[in-house]
């Protein structure tokens, strides 16, 4: 079934994200206690801060340059509602779950309002990109 596997999908996620989240918030009370032993607290909680921003800049620098790379796969945009909404879904799962789950809700809610989702999808942007 199509909707267990994406619920299986989000139940892991979820899953993962916690237990990420606990590894790291562990990582930084072991280092913080690591670093009392022979600097004041005080001193232990800026370095362990200090570490903690350094790290996220690293990756957020790691992260924007992989994006800077993805943006000349995005040159060919797709024909069709189909098609814009796989590209959708790969590219950007979450925010491609999201807008279906969004579209069926208004598909069921207002068909009337579905049509002009659907014709906002399939309409071409005018802006021109540059390279």
């Amino acid at each position: 079934m199509f909707g267990k596997s994406i619920i299986r999908r989000a139940v892991a996620t979820a899953v993962a994200a916690g237990a990420g989240f606990v590894a790291i918030v562990a990582l930084g009370a072991t280092i913080f206690y690591a670093l009392s032993l022979i600097a004041p607290p005080l001193a232990a909680a800026a370095i362990t801060a200090l570490l903690f921003a350094v790290l996220a800049l690293v990756v957020a620098i790691v992260f924007l340059r992989a994006a800077e790379g993805d943006e000349a796969d995005e040159d060919d945009e797709p024909e069709g509602l189909g098609a814009r909404a796989y590209h959708l879904f790969r590219q950007r799962p979450i925010l491609g779950t999201i807008a279906g789950l969004a579209g069926g809700w208004i598909f069921l809610r207002n068909p009337a309002l579905a049509t002009m989702v659907a014709a906002a999808f399939t309409e071409k942007s005018h802006v021109r990109r540059r390279r």
